[in-house]
């Protein structure tokens, strides 16, 4: 009779283990990937009602899904967007961000995904044909970015007024405190669609190109990254990105 308690009692303390085994422990949290942004550069980064979408954000999915992490997208001034990846605010930048050495000194850039021209928007009824038009003129440009830096280095006697947003240099135009303004020729196709009354200009100012950034010696992030986009751009999918962004 002993034996069979003992018997009784080992089995009943193996069910209490192996149930304690099964019992369900709360999720370990994802740590979020946070890429950081302005929500104003159509087709790469823009809002559809509340949602940040765009060529950007998709391949920035892709990203995520590679490293099984959930990606948190952060909407800030692009001028600061750099500031927010060396502090560790994000852990990557994409804003349709061109390459530059000045850049460079500061963050790390993935390969390049997108080339693109910066061109002149201007009024319809405007006598403007070309940049050689613009000596003496005022122009807007997102602040921080190649355009800004390239009308207002490159341009001789150009004035640059500086905007945080595109509506704000559409109102600047409209209301003839500009002349023009200067951006990146996908986003611009976005813009005279939404604005009637505004063109683009035929002649090009530059090309450039674009690519995401990391916090210098983030080699791990930077290489998944380069992976990921490398993978994207072989099979087409940056293409077909930007073709559905464009509607």
């Amino acid at each position: 009779m002993k034996k069979l308690s003992l018997v009784l009692v080992v089995l009943l303390v193996a069910a209490l283990v192996l149930a304690g085994c099964g019992t369900k422990t709360p999720d370990t949290p994802v740590t979020p990937l946070i890429m950081a942004t302005e929500a104003g550069f159509a087709p790469y980064e823009y809002l559809d009602g509340t949602e940040i979408v765009g060529v950007d954000v998709d391949i920035a999915r892709e990203i995520a899904a590679e490293l099984g992490r959930e990606l948190v997208i952060s909407d800030m001034a692009f001028d600061v967007i750099i500031d927010a990846v060396r502090a560790g605010k994000a852990d990557f930048g994409a804003a349709g961000m061109s390459i530059t050495e000045e850049r460079a000194e500061l963050v790390d850039f993935s390969i390049e995904y997108a080339v693109s021209k910066q061109v002149l928007v201007v009024l319809a009824d405007s006598d403007y044909t070309g940049p050689a038009d613009f000596v003496g003129k005022i122009v807007a440009a997102q602040e921080g970015t190649v355009a800004h830096f390239y009308a207002a280095d490159e341009i001789d006697d150009l004035t640059v007024l500086p905007c945080k947003k595109y509506f704000e240099a559409v109102n600047h135009l409209r209301t003839g405190r500009v002349d023009a303004i200067v951006m990146d020729v996908l986003p611009a196709l976005e813009l005279v669609r939404l604005n009637e009354g505004l063109v683009i200009l035929d002649e090009e100012l530059f090309t450039d190109s674009y690519a995401f950034c990391v916090n210098k010696g983030n080699t791990e992030l930077l290489a998944v990254i380069n992976r990921v986009m490398q993978r994207l751009l072989d099979a087409g999918k940056i293409d077909e990105y930007t073709l559905k962004h464009l509607g």
